[in-house]
């Protein structure tokens, strides 16, 4: 691409592409000019809008960090609706289906990622405290419908439904697992509270 020509939502495009470039080659392979490559722009563009390859990094998971507000929302409002094991069936698959696996591979993969993403301020493991406050929100929502014990203690509940999804989920080269694998690992954390037929 011929240089000076302006991008729209040029730091967009960029995530997007490194997204693509992860999820074909894997953490490895991410580098400034595979996704500027990948882009289908100049491999200045990336330097233009961020500092060096690993603020585009840090910026990239707190981007795929805060689309998941998204994902909580969905899932809260279907509190109520359907089963409890089946909206958690589905909220899993769902986030350990997409990027989600990628990116922890990327944080883990890099040292100097995780020292940004301290700087910046994260706690915990990004994607896996976000989606732990995903499920310990709908729980206390499903609770407020009177579908989860009163006595409940969600948030130890979405503790183990994530560290338990991430464990199915991880290492599986694009096959995931079966939905009777997922739906049995969450009936069994949550079936001892679950008040719903």
């Amino acid at each position: 691409m011929p240089t000076g020509v302006a991008l729209r939502d040029a730091r967009e495009r960029l995530f997007d592409a490194a997204e693509r470039v992860l999820l074909r080659d894997g953490p490895n392979a991410l580098t400034s000019r595979a996704v500027t490559a990948e882009a289908g722009c100049a491999k200045g563009v990336l330097h233009r809008h961020f500092p060096d390859f690993d603020a585009f990094l840090a910026e990239l998971v707190l981007d795929r960090v805060a689309r998941m507000d998204g994902r909580t929302a969905t899932l809260r409002e279907s509190a109520g609706t359907g089963t409890v094991a089946g909206n958690l069936v589905e909220a899993l698959t769902d986030l350990f289906g997409s990027i989600a696996l990628t990116v922890l591979n990327l944080i883990a993969a890099r040292d100097n990622l995780r020292a940004r993403l301290r700087q910046a301020g994260v706690t915990g493991v990004p994607v896996l405290a976000e989606a732990a406050g995903m499920i310990a929100s709908y729980l206390a929502a499903e609770r407020g419908h009177g579908r989860i014990a009163a006595d409940a203690d969600v948030d130890t509940l979405a503790l183990t439904l994530i560290g338990a999804g991430h464990l199915l989920f991880a290492g599986r080269e694009g096959a995931p697992p079966e939905a009777e694998a997922v739906h049995k690992v969450v009936a069994t954390v949550v079936g001892g509270v679950v008040r719903d037929a």
